[in-house]
């Protein structure tokens, strides 16, 4: 039985709860969060999707830590599985890897590249497992898109769209983007790693966008430059009125055929092909208890994760630092 710790007891950290609850031969035993409310489960951060934060466990059979360093060092933990604020993610990564834990760290990989990088670094040094939490990677539609462009089911790609928009988030840590990096750190790279996840690393970037929530960016759009693909794009927001709520889609043109998603939809993925539209048929599940089920595998069999390394993890923190430069400087930055 593999025994997880969960740092953090937030919105994600609530979600990654419920995901481990799911599974077989793995178990959460502590949690850790300096809020004494959110590490005895009395207090619970709903999320912006369907399947976040949904957990109802009882957190009296946990052990409880305040201090994310202590559980850490617990010797009957395997995995640390890292919920923190973004500035906190490779300080806490990199520990757990010292301290011969596996590690799941959510997303972003770290709050800069340079301490992406050096994190990554360790990981390819360190004899136990190291995984950031990626999620679109893991999204049913999102690994058929992957499997749909890989195989050119459809013909080559022409062009991809992804937009993923909603309103400032509440909260002290959103409000700072000193903290979370802004918008395109927090949110947008969902998107700017599931492009080059499906493509590649971009030759460039060329970015548009503004502030108005916040002091960070807090509204992207980007074009994702490529030799072999003519236009990929995708556009980020928490900049949008309160009521718009929260929009997750893409449209991706193949030469013979067009996908289209949207998370308000029904059916959520439909094909545009030979003059007629179908729905898409795809797993159940969310990208969190998938991606969650992938990590404990790699663990249980002593492989390390391919559909997400360390350094495409980083790799992804380099490109949105680009796409922030692009955006300030107004010019094209190479990768």
């Amino acid at each position: 039985m593999l025994k997880v710790g969960i740092a953090g007891i937030g919105m994600m950290g609530n979600t990654h709860l419920e995901a481990y609850s799911k599974l077989k031969g793995v178990k959460v035993v502590a949690v850790a969060d300096l809020i004494k409310a959110r590490r005895e489960g009395r207090v619970a951060v709903a999320g912006n999707v369907k399947g976040q934060a949904q957990s109802s466990t009882d957190f009296s059979t946990f052990r409880q830590y305040v201090e994310a360093a202590d559980m850490i060092v617990d010797p009957d933990i395997d995995i640390i599985d890292i919920c923190l604020p973004t500035p906190s993610h490779a300080k806490y990564a990199m520990m757990a890897l010292k301290a011969g834990k596996h590690v799941l760290t959510e997303k972003p990989f770290a709050r800069t590249a340079r301490e992406a990088q050096q994190l990554a670094q360790a990981a390819a040094k360190a004899d136990t497992l190291l995984m950031c939490a990626m999620c679109m990677r893991f999204w049913p539609a999102w690994t058929w898109l992957k499997e749909a462009i890989d195989k050119e089911a459809y013909g080559p790609v022409l062009g991809a769209t992804f937009r993923r928009v909603t309103s400032l988030p509440p909260g002290d840590f959103y409000a700072d983007a000193d903290l979370n990096g802004g918008a395109i750190l927090d949110l947008h790279i969902h998107d700017t790693d599931f492009i080059q996840h499906c493509f590649g690393k971009p030759q460039a970037v060329y970015s548009r966008g503004y502030s108005h929530t916040t002091s960070g960016i807090d509204h992207i759009l980007t074009h994702y430059i490529y030799d072999h693909i003519p236009l990929v794009t995708a556009e980020g927001s928490w900049a949008l009125n309160k009521a718009f709520g929260f929009a997750m889609q893409y449209t991706v043109n193949f030469a013979h055929a067009t996908a289209v998603f949207d998370i308000s939809a029904e059916p959520q993925l439909k094909l545009m092909r030979n003059g007629k539209t179908t729905a898409v048929k795809i797993k159940d599940g969310v990208g969190y208890e998938h991606e969650i089920a992938y990590f404990v595998k790699c663990v249980k069999n002593g492989t390390r994760p391919e559909v997400i390394d360390p350094t495409s993890a980083a790799l992804s923190v380099t490109i949105v630092e680009a796409e922030k430069k692009s955006l300030e400087t107004g010019r094209i930055v190479n990768i």
